[in-house]
């Protein structure tokens, strides 16, 4: 009587997303340079736009008080980007094809380039908040607006890293995929992160105001300075919630075209 090999059985989603996410992780430990990088930049932009440009653009001093929301979105895009040059390579080395053998969800590879880069743009962003602290930078909030801040900031890192992952399933190279990203850093420069856009002229001022960097950084310097939010919170929330929704269905779709499984 020949036994019966029963087929392996699928691993649960949540020890799948822990391995991969443990995988990247260690990726973005060994890989000291990008981190590196992802921090001084944004240290680098606080420094000159503090002591540079900040006495022509505030002679009171207070510029730093401004400037710091911009800074920490854009640290959180410049360090997101670097997912999709991770996931592109991922996609172009040949791996994916091995984890297709795997009973395995492969998708959990994109979940764990996500999430490592969510981590370590957490502790980017926590780093340049202790700069901004040296150079000035003092916030008026309470417990209740930290906290609100701190969830605004995640919940952008962790929409544009989803963002930038679906871009590495698109581009056709590591190389290409660092392009593609690095033309979504630009968008701080067209809101109000270094400037209120009532200073623009009339044509870009319109395209300031209704993008959605603008909204999500006044919505943090509100929390942390206490100027005025208005409506921005409510287009914060929706533009993230916009951007990750979309994002994720783009990626899963990608992916799934791309590696022909779940």
């Amino acid at each position: 009587m020949i036994a019966q090999i029963k087929p392996a059985q699928s691993a649960s989603v949540g020890a799948t997303h822990a391995v991969f996410i443990q995988r990247s992780i260690l990726h973005s430990v060994r890989n000291t340079e990008a981190l590196i990088m992802a921090i001084m930049l944004p240290i680098m932009l606080m420094l000159l736009f503090t002591y540079v440009f900040g006495g022509a653009l505030d002679p009171g001093g207070n510029y730093v008080n401004y400037v710091v929301p911009g800074i920490i979105l854009l640290c959180a895009g410049f360090g997101s980007s670097s997912a999709a040059v991770d996931v592109a390579g991922d996609m172009t080395n040949g791996i994916i094809d091995r984890f297709r053998t795997m009973p395995i969800r492969s998708m959990s590879v994109i979940v764990g380039h996500v999430i490592a880069s969510l981590a370590r743009n957490l502790v980017a962003t926590a780093v340049v908040f202790g700069l901004a602290l040296l150079v000035g930078f003092r916030p008026s909030a309470g417990f209740v607006e930290w906290l609100a801040a701190v969830g605004v900031i995640t919940l952008f890192i962790l929409a544009i890293t989803w963002l930038y992952a679906a871009i590495g399933l698109v581009a056709g190279s590591p190389s290409a995929a660092s392009g593609y990203g690095f033309a979504l850093l630009f968008l701080p420069y067209l809101s109000s992160a270094f400037v209120p856009t009532h200073t623009m002229p009339a044509w870009l001022r319109g395209v300031a105001d209704n993008q959605p960097i603008t909204p999500i950084i006044e919505t943090i310097r509100g929390l942390l300075t206490g100027s005025p939010i208005h409506d921005s919170a409510y287009w914060a929330v929706g533009w993230c919630a916009l951007i990750l929704a979309g994002s994720y269905l783009w990626a899963s779709w990608s992916f799934h075209r791309k590696a022909g499984r779940r």
